[in-house]
């Protein structure tokens, strides 16, 4: 995949590092889906499809709460992954190969889709309308995501300094809160019904951080060569020596709930 705003447009491919994502991304904790639920979405009786899927991460933690999941991944090893995650863990859980773009549905079959972690890489000029398709009248699109604090966290930012000195080009780094609010690119097709910002610890051990590291787009997911990785463990792993054998990770997420609106009605905002 390419993406100009992205990496500077460098190639990046999260099949590559599925076997490593699968094991070491599935790291939100229970607040993070409690919050989710607590909007109402991902519940019994509805019907949620997850853009972006990735491993399936979102559908295997939410489907205890009695939604009926659809995940779908541009990349086929993620799917994969997902599928061997699921069947292990006896979930009855769909899952097909397809970017967000091409996705394709009946019209009106969804009473939510998500996505989490992965709306910067959609072509928002495909993917809204037909969002705004699948969904049944007054359906959500819940827009998901969480990233670590480098400047709150020393480990943060020591491990993603070793990732830019590797990877100079990767964007990934740098994040800070930020005041969600109503996008302009919603108004026509969707309403802000909630906009969710908190602050979450996520635990680790030495093992489990590195791995999430070399899983992010950065390292795993990034056109680095093997040996250029080889060596970023390396270091990674001698700097993480120094560090205690379990710590907490601060975190930054926001959930944007958007409501369908129906057509040819103006927007509020």
């Amino acid at each position: 995949m390419i993406n100009s705003k992205i990496d500077n447009g460098k190639a990046f491919n999260w099949g590559k590092t599925s076997r490593d994502y699968a094991k070491f991304r599935d790291i939100y904790p229970e607040q993070f889906y409690q919050k989710i639920v607590d909007l109402g979405l991902c519940v019994d009786g509805q019907s949620v499809l997850d853009l972006g899927t990735g491993t399936g991460v979102l559908p295997r933690n939410m489907v205890k709460f009695g939604a009926k999941f659809t995940g779908a991944d541009i990349s086929e090893n993620q799917i994969k992954e997902a599928r061997r995650l699921s069947e292990e863990a006896g979930m009855k859980i769909d899952y097909v190969v397809s970017s967000a773009e091409s996705i394709n549905f009946a019209d009106h079959s969804f009473d939510v889709i998500t996505a989490c972690q992965c709306f910067m890489y959609f072509d928002k000029a495909v993917v809204l309308p037909k969002v705004h398709r699948l969904l049944k009248d007054n359906g959500h699109f819940c827009i998901l995501f969480m990233a670590w604090l480098p400047d709150e966290s020393k480990i943060a930012k020591k491990s993603e300094d070793l990732v830019l000195k590797y990877n100079p080009y990767w964007t990934g780094g740098h994040m800070k809160r930020f005041s969600l609010t109503a996008p302009e690119w919603s108004k026509e097709l969707f309403e802000v019904e909630n906009i969710v910002s908190f602050d979450l610890n996520v635990h680790f051990s030495r093992e489990s951080w590195h791995g999430r590291m070399k899983a992010c787009r950065g390292i795993g997911a990034s056109s680095l060569s093997a040996n250029e990785i080889a060596q970023w463990e390396k270091e990674h792993l001698a700097f993480l020596s120094g560090e205690p054998e379990t710590f907490d990770i601060l975190h930054y997420a926001t959930i944007l709930n958007l409501r369908k609106r129906p057509l040819g009605i103006e927007s509020v905002f």
